[in-house]
């Protein structure tokens, strides 16, 4: 009898010993199958939301008293605002900024250079970095404004709409906004970069005539171009007292692709300008090149082993028509493999990348980069000085 109930037992312990092997079974092949199916239907809904920009779109021109609330200031340091016409022979100033969607100051490493960082600054860092970046502008007092990395709607900076408080630059000017990244959730690296969408602020003194958005080339293919930037030119077409435009082309290119893409975007630009330049337009082409030019001397920031690496411009490709233009005295980019802030700088990486190209028609009086030791952004801005011949 005994023997018969330690049988029982034996078979009920068996029995429960065998259910937890089926239950951790279970668990075991049920938590990688439950997160393969939510990256399945991630990765479908991203498809499904993707930004498709067509070639071209027609972007909005708006005031900047609007954008950024402001009142009219009538102050006569803001009397350069009320201009309408540019004139041909008149000197203007273009800036061009890669504003790092205001986190990417002095303080912040980011992992796609190499650190370690992904939401790179606080809530308070950022706006401080906007708000030095509004004083710095109004400083230079340009007549235009080129702006790249400026975030609108995103995680990473706090969904703070950083075009409206960059319109503070230009009270009474005018302003538009391309897109050229537009992500629902990235979902890498841990913690995950999240909702995305930025682009090109441009700021015009003059009268804007019309503004497009002109896709360039993706060199991601599915699925990788589902988390990538959609890149694009912001074309601006002023009018110019003598009948002609100043066509004006805000641009980030390529930056992390295998150079292929570098090649077509700098191909598509290439002969936007050209068509331009043939149809006696003026025209002015500034932003981050993610390249340097052929024709600029470098030997002042070594490139050092295992940093990311620029791509080149040839500049004889662009022909004697035009002249690209880079300060070749003062670095407009820095690595963000670390920190600057604290870093040893004689050993740090510096680029020069940020630059215009301009046509012939246009008289070049000078190309700065202004020297801010990057405390705002990873990059520091580029000014150019020049007029448009009769």
């Amino acid at each position: 009898m005994r023997g018969r109930i330690r049988r029982g037992e034996r078979d009920r312990e068996s029995r429960q010993g065998h259910r937890i092997i089926r239950r951790v079974i279970g668990i075991l092949v049920g938590i990688p199958l439950t997160l393969l199916i939510a990256f399945c239907l991630l990765v479908a809904y991203l498809t499904v939301t993707e930004y498709r920009p067509d070639a071209r779109e027609t972007i909005a021109v708006n005031g900047t008293e609007n954008q950024a609330g402001e009142k009219t200031d009538k102050s006569a340091e803001n009397q350069k605002g009320t201009k309408e016409e540019l004139k041909a022979g008149d000197l203007l100033s273009v800036l061009s900024w890669n504003v790092g969607y205001g986190a990417l100051g002095d303080n912040a490493d980011f992992f796609m250079d190499g650190g370690k960082g992904v939401k790179t600054a606080s809530q308070d860092r950022v706006k401080e970095n906007l708000n030095e970046i509004v004083t710095e502008v109004k400083k230079i007092n340009p007549d235009f404004a080129l702006f790249q990395e400026v975030d609108v709607n995103s995680h990473r900076s706090y969904g703070i709409d950083e075009s409206q408080i960059l319109g503070q630059a230009m009270p009474r000017g005018q302003m538009t906004f391309a897109y050229n990244f537009k992500v629902a959730f990235i979902p890498y690296p841990l913690p995950p970069i999240g909702k995305v969408n930025s682009g090109l602020v441009t700021l015009s003194r003059y009268q804007i005539r019309d503004a497009s958005r002109t896709s360039l080339p993706n060199p991601f293919s599915w699925p990788n171009r589902l988390g990538n930037l959609k890149r694009c030119l912001a074309v601006h077409r002023i009018p110019v007292s003598n009948g002609k435009e100043l066509v004006l082309v805000n641009l980030h290119l390529e930056a992390y692709d295998d150079g292929e893409g570098k090649l077509a975007q700098t191909k598509v630009l290439r002969e936007l300008l050209e068509k331009e330049t043939e149809a006696g337009n003026y025209v002015i082409a500034g932003g981050d090149f993610n390249q340097i030019f052929s024709n600029v001397d470098s030997s002042a920031f070594p490139l050092h082993e295992g940093k990311w690496e620029p791509g080149i411009i040839n500049s004889a490709d662009f022909g004697e028509g035009m002249q690209l233009l880079m300060d070749s005295g003062t670095a407009s980019c820095r690595s963000l493999d670390h920190p600057l802030a604290g870093a040893d700088q004689k050993d740090f990486q510096f680029y020069i990348i940020d630059g215009f190209i301009c046509s012939e028609n246009v008289t070049v009086e000078s190309t700065q980069t202004q020297d801010l030791n990057f405390h705002a952004s990873d990059h520091n801005p580029v000014v150019l000085r020049a007029r448009l011949r009769e």
